[in-house]
């Protein structure tokens, strides 16, 4: 079960009403919002299909004789934020070295393999071990770290995520925050959310108005349950995004674990105004709706959710609401 889906499983098992949650659902329900708004992305960033990456990347790992990684398989996490310009400037730091005769396109190498993390993240990573041994270079031992990440190897990836960042001496430091902010991903995900912060932290240091960082720290600081703490990012956030209806959602579920719902519901219905087909802030609204007694109210924005998000845990969530909802007590 991926965390997505365990997301909306543990929604759907969690009782009405749901503004007080155990810890380690507040941490499960921040990282899915945390990684639902990005995984959207994924398909624009790297357009690639599953045919193009294997038969980019079928040479380099038959030629090479590396050890198969033993490792439980986890699950597979998207990494999105990883720009275009990301791309260039790490596949720039390898040299084009021949690879059976001809020589290796590092930036078509790298764009495949962080595709290839995605759907077979055991063979990404054999890829990028091969690829690092023929010049790959800080490409292939990010696209390998990205894999370990998908093997549920996130400790591990996570501090080799730190070490590239570190090691990426002559890059822009936009650039060093973003892998960063992948190291504080997979820290949060190996549930250790100290890490997660203290390293967004840094991130902030090198790119401080990114307004993805910001928001990233927000999910490590709900996590730890400093609500208040990460409004101020979500604020911060705002500031720089005043259009951004997901900051808002954010902001209105840190306020509802405050019990600020009417603040909470004030966010969540400026979302709605500046995207009224927005399933993340219908399902929002529905629990808040609820909480205050309008059942008729939650009703609606959960209908309305899982119907805009059917097959997604946005939408399986607001199913799983509407049929608490139609429990009846003997």
């Amino acid at each position: 079960m991926s965390i997505l889906e365990q997301f909306a499983f543990n929604l759907a098992q969690s009782s009405l009403p749901l503004n007080r949650l155990s810890v380690d659902f507040e941490r499960e329900l921040w990282g899915c919002l945390f990684r639902v708004k990005r995984e959207s992305l994924w398909n624009t960033r790297y357009g690639i299909g599953p045919a193009r990456v294997r038969s980019i990347l079928i040479e380099t790992i038959q030629n090479d004789q590396t050890p198969r990684l033993k490792a439980v398989w986890g699950i597979g996490l998207a990494f999105p934020r990883i720009t275009v310009a990301i791309s260039i400037a790490l596949a720039a730091l390898s040299p084009a070295l021949p690879a059976a005769g001809q020589e290796i396109d590092h930036a078509e190498q790298y764009s495949a393999c962080m595709q290839l993390t995605q759907i077979q993240p055991e063979e990404a990573f054999e890829a990028a071990l091969a690829w690092e041994s023929k010049g790959g270079g800080n490409a292939a031992r990010h696209c390998g770290n990205v894999a370990l990440v998908g093997l549920g190897q996130y400790k591990e990836a996570a501090e080799r995520l730190e070490a590239l960042a570190q090691n990426m001496t002559d890059s822009r430091n936009d650039l060093r925050a973003d892998v960063l902010a992948q190291a504080a991903q997979a820290w949060l995900l190996d549930g250790d959310v100290d890490r997660s912060y203290k390293v967004l932290t840094a991130a902030l240091k090198l790119d401080p108005d990114n307004v993805e960082l910001l928001i990233d720290r927000s999910v490590s600081l709900a996590a730890a349950s400093s609500y208040w703490d990460a409004i101020d990012d979500l604020n911060r956030a705002e500031d720089l995004a005043p259009e951004r209806g997901d900051i808002l959602v954010f902001r209105a579920t840190a306020y509802r674990y405050l019990d600020a719902n009417e603040l909470a519901l004030e966010d969540v219905n400026r979302a709605l105004s500046l995207r009224p087909e927005y399933a993340e802030a219908l399902l929002e609204r529905g629990i808040l709706r609820r909480l205050s007694g309008d059942e008729q109210g939650a009703r609606t924005d959960w209908v309305t959710a899982a119907n805009i998000a059917e097959g997604t845990p946005t939408g399986d969530a607001a199913q799983k609401n509407l049929e608490k909802l139609d429990v009846k007590v003997e």
